[in-house]
């Protein structure tokens, strides 16, 4: 793996679920009608469909539901289940459904409309409020009462499907509650919305840093034998308690490092203003200390300067931007925490009253934890302040000084995640929202199986058909991501986990009903996490265009690999989705392409558009069998689109 998942939850997340099952055992036993948290206020029903409503009640209570006009009854079996299939209606709202037994639910403001399931991993929960410099026009100016966010919050189960979703509710798209929208989503939805005017739903199960086993019924992984292996270990409950005890062990063990931190433990701490240092070495920010002299430190490592700051940036509100951070950080202005971050992920933006900054000298002290890898601040990222439309930049020489180090642990539950394990998010996410008719399903995820990526080419097609089995929608569409590029750029032709990723992802589209939106040119090299969400979700809804609303004029992706075939020194490809033509979008050479003979020693290559065909050469292979194209993990700068602007997804004819 070249990345650092997402920081991850060791213990096992059990309480909400727990709590859920307490309540629906308590509603039972008096008698009362209870309904899955989904079937709330504010939901939104798939139009033109059959729609279930289901719940719990005592064994044998008849069950009323009045909807639309009609009146809908039938009784609870023998466990106190029931269910019942409303008629299909048009996109419209709002409703009103009166549920009634022993006693009665109303439920309020219900529109019809298209449903999905959004889910995947981080970079589909990213929500708008994580983007919020980038979209805050879009988060200011967010006026889609129909478009419907329900976000489940992350619960696991390993020992098998739960009836129902831990305690979550509808929201609208509005200023305040959009933050909580994944960004992703959002922009697919606003962008179906604006073109069709139909209500959108979205019922966000996603977790970041996992792995798309977790994702997956038992049922669904009967062809993998490592992941059947884990389930049945987790099904001892006294295997998975030792490794909660250890990760317990563990987080009390880093606990007692951090508060043995000298910064924090002298007379003086280290970021109050009477502090006198003594001994720090210079520094550069941004940069990794390891590339700065300091050798496999985890730990806290102190970071100090003063700044003269011009006295029309203070009185004022302020923003401090300190891009990224590896792990964790805390600000100190002037004796003062103003701002700490406990994840390497979210981009550091602190916000400032005004009166912090004082004119003239200003001690900036910032406190950096890091746990594994490179630690200290990630480059080519913002690091600056902003006050009444000045900037003052932060980036340059500091000083630093170790604070603490962190020696290894052994025994620290061996990697063990819950919410990484086979099943484990399927359980308590998803199989409780299977009998929730849907639109389609958006997926955004791979980042975690990149280790693995030729197990990945069977595993998604797996989830698409298990997903489709549970909610009984055969062909139910399935939108998904091809992963973006990522880290450093390898300017020779190589291999790549990553690329292997995405074409594990252009295979899929073998499988019926699907589409895929590439984003080879949304990443970034040195972030996981792209600010760039918008692109995604809007792809994501020309897919969607195409695909599910049958909008034949739409132009859904760009240039995808069909067909290669050798003319002499030279050879010719044939693609599909070129649009209204192949381009370069910026307007030099085809770049990226690679091309080699029988023995696969690929060698960059020439390349150009001839009608709707590439044609790819290279004076040193003579006799050329295969080509490659943007074939890396960050292939930055690949060139080839069609005239929509979309780009051509990367791909390789050696396999």
């Amino acid at each position: 793996m070249y990345h650092k998942l997402e920081k991850i939850n060791k213990l096992k997340i059990v309480g909400l679920l727990a709590l859920c099952l307490f309540q629906l055992t308590a509603f039972k036993a008096l008698g009362q009608v209870k309904l899955p948290e989904l079937i709330s206020d504010g939901m939104v029903l798939q139009r033109n469909a059959k729609t279930k409503v289901w719940g719990w009640a005592s064994p044998g209570e008849k069950v009323k539901v009045k909807f639309n006009r009609k009146t809908y009854r039938t009784t609870a079996d023998a466990s106190g289940d029931w269910a019942l299939t409303l008629d299909p209606i048009k996109a419209a709202g709002p409703y009103t459904m009166d549920i009634t037994a022993s006693n009665q639910i109303t439920i309020k403001d219900i529109v019809a409309g298209d449903v999905y399931l959004v889910s995947g991993q981080s970079n589909m929960v990213h929500q708008m409020s994580l983007h919020n410099i980038t979209y805050a026009d879009d988060i200011a100016t967010a006026n889609y009462p129909q478009i419907r966010h329900f976000w489940i919050p992350t619960t696991t189960n390993l020992e098998g499907p739960a009836q129902n979703l831990p305690p979550g509710s509808w929201k609208s798209a509005n200023p305040e509650d959009v933050n909580n929208f994944s960004a992703v989503a959002y922009f697919f939805a606003r962008k179906l919305y604006n073109k069709y005017q139909v209500p959108i739903g979205l019922i966000n199960a996603s977790v970041g840093g996992t792995p798309i086993e977790a994702w997956m019924s038992e049922e669904g992984l009967k062809d993998f034998d490592t992941a059947l292996a884990a389930i049945d270990r987790n099904r001892d409950t006294s295997y998975v308690n030792s490794f909660r005890r250890r990760a317990q062990a563990a987080a009390d063990a880093n606990k007692q490092k951090t508060e043995q931190d000298k910064g924090l433990t002298e007379a003086v701490k280290w970021y109050e203003t009477a502090y006198e240092p003594k001994g720090w070495r210079n520094i550069n920010i941004p940069g990794y200390w390891e590339d700065q002299g300091i050798k496999d430190l985890n730990g806290s490592v102190w970071y100090r300067r003063e700044l003269d700051v011009p006295a029309a940036m203070t009185g004022v509100p302020a923003k401090v931007f300190l891009g990224r951070i590896v792990d964790a950080d805390a600000l100190y202005i002037n004796g003062e925490q103003v701002g700490n971050t406990t994840y390497q992920y979210p981009q550091r933006r602190y916000s400032l009253p005004a009166g912090v900054l004082k004119p003239g000298k200003n001690t900036f002290v910032i406190r950096v934890q890091n746990f594994g890898g490179k630690g200290g601040f990630v480059p080519d990222k913002p690091y600056y302040i902003e006050a009444n439309n000045q900037t003052l930049d932060l980036k340059g020489t500091w000083q630093y000084k170790v604070g603490e180090v962190y020696r290894p642990i052994r025994g620290n539950g061996g990697g063990f995640s819950a919410q990484n394990q086979p099943t484990a998010l399927y359980n308590a996410m998803v199989a409780p929202a299977t009998d929730y008719t849907l639109k389609g399903i958006l997926w955004y995820q791979g980042e975690s199986n990149s280790g693995n990526p030729e197990e990945y080419k069977k595993l998604l097609p797996a989830l698409i058909s298990d997903w489709r089995n549970k909610f009984e929608q055969g062909n139910l569409p399935f939108l998904y991501v091809q992963l973006p590029n990522f880290m450093e750029v390898n300017y020779l032709p190589s291999e790549s986990n990553w690329a292997l990723m995405r074409e594990a992802a252009l295979q899929t589209l073998s499988v019926p009903n699907t589409a895929m939106a590439v984003t080879i040119d949304l990443g970034e090299w040195n972030d996981i996490h792209p600010d760039n969400k918008k692109d995604v979700g809007e792809r994501l809804a020309l897919a969607a265009q195409k695909l599910i609303y049958n909008d034949k004029k739409v132009v859904s992706s760009g240039p995808l690999f069909q067909s290669a075939e050798i003319d002499g020194n030279k050879i010719i490809l044939n693609f599909t989705n070129v649009g209204t033509g192949l381009v370069s979008n910026d307007e030099e050479e085809l770049s990226w392409f690679a091309i080699a003979g029988a023995d696969k020693e690929f060698v960059w290559a020439q390349a150009r558009i001839e009608g709707d065909k590439v044609v790819v050469w290279s004076d040193e292979v003579p006799e050329p069998k295969y080509v490659r194209y943007a074939w890396a993990d960050n292939p930055d700068g690949a060139n080839l689109y069609n005239k929509e602007g979309l780009p051509a997804s990367p791909f390789r004819t050696d396999k």
